[in-house]
């Protein structure tokens, strides 16, 4: 059977994640999907008022798709539902995993890279951030994991766009591609929004697509005087695994709105010299040892010298992964392209390194 494509729904406290929930949980969209409520810990306040079940609780919709609330290890619910299904005791084609306001979206990721029936049964497809318009600016410059939420994400969803102009989503807009220039921004206001903005985002699969916004680029080059600058990349593509630290991403001055430097940001290195493979290995090897715990997400779109194919590499944490992309094209500029998304790095080491590593 084919893994179960697998969603990782998170964001802030209030940000709108259960509305939305809610629309996919009762909407007639002709997908039977399961949603996993994900309650972390034992200081959760709804366990001194639930009765204590470190099962799951699951309950089948109207519109055939199933609510299945987790009071204990996911890895445990999530091979109890897959073993229901392939026993036909409950039928559904794709998972959302909600996690709670406060959590970092990174160890539950892992979840499905580190345990083996889970990596059998399911793929993780993506990470999607819920961004509450109206009080994210605050909840950025206060709550760590709120930057980690975003530095995650494959896809983010604006809510409460209503509630403010459109100065302040723009501004908004800059500060998350910033932080993450990966991912694409869509809204979700009142729970609304396309559920192809949330399933099928093929946010980590290995693919040879990344590309750079080059009117951010353009921006980003007025304030630095070398070419190796943030990018905004909108296609996301990558396959691999978490680590248990902390998820995170670079500390960047932001030179137009100096007072919002994030903790979480990104850097974007290009060349159009190729890469000498064996050197390349070592050094972010290297990269990954030291400051793995810093490192968010990670991917690129490598030309390595002597080959005829693109190599395409992502990672999160001290987990990376790679494989052979698509062959270049006859007329295909050959060139690298690498974005990193992680806390506090240090962008000029990597530079340098990088640029070590060219033939």
């Amino acid at each position: 059977m084919e893994p179960i494509p697998s969603t990782i729904l998170t964001g802030f406290l209030g940000a709108g994640k259960t509305t939305l929930l809610n629309r996919i949980l009762h909407e007639e969209h002709g997908l039977r999907i399961a949603v996993i409520e994900n309650e972390f810990g034992q200081e959760n306040i709804d366990n001194e008022i639930l009765v204590r079940d470190t099962g799951e609780q699951i309950v089948e919709m109207n519109n055939g798709c199933i609510c299945c609330t987790v009071r204990g290890d996911l890895i445990v619910a999530l091979n109890n539902l897959a073993q229901k299904r392939a026993a036909g005791e409950i039928a559904f084609d794709r998972v959302v995993i909600e996690t709670t306001g406060l959590a970092n979206p990174g160890p539950v990721a892992q979840t499905f890279f580190v345990d083996e029936e889970v990596g059998a049964n399911y793929m993780l497809d993506a990470v999607v951030t819920v961004v509450d318009a109206r009080h994210a600016m605050m909840q950025l410059d206060t709550h760590e994991e709120a930057q980690r939420q975003v530095g995650f994400a494959d896809k983010i969803l604006l809510s409460k766009t209503d509630l403010v102009d459109a100065a302040a989503v723009d501004a908004l807009k800059t500060r998350l591609h910033r932080i993450n220039p990966r991912a694409p921004i869509a809204t979700s206001d009142f729970g609304r929004a396309p559920i192809s903005d949330v399933l099928d985002l093929r946010g980590f699969n290995l693919n040879d697509k990344l590309e750079i916004d080059p009117d951010f680029l353009r921006a980003e080059e007025h304030d630095h005087d070398h070419d190796h600058e943030h990018g905004h990349a909108h296609e996301h593509g990558e396959h691999c695994g978490h680590d248990h630290a902390h998820g995170e991403a670079c500390k960047h001055h932001d030179h137009h709105h100096s007072h919002h430097t994030d903790d979480i940001a990104a850097f974007v290195f290009k060349s159009e010299r190729a890469f000498d493979p064996a050197r390349l290995d070592q050094f972010l090897g290297s990269m990954v040892q030291v400051f793995g715990p810093q490192m968010l997400r990670y991917k690129g779109v490598l030309a390595m010298d002597g080959a005829d194919r693109k190599v395409v590499f992502q990672g999160v944490h001290q987990i990376m992964g790679s494989d052979l992309g698509a062959k270049w094209g006859e007329n295909e500029v050959r060139g690298s392209k690498m974005v990193f998304i992680g806390k506090n790095l240090p962008k000029d080491v990597f530079i340098a390194g990088l640029e070590q590593c060219l033939v």
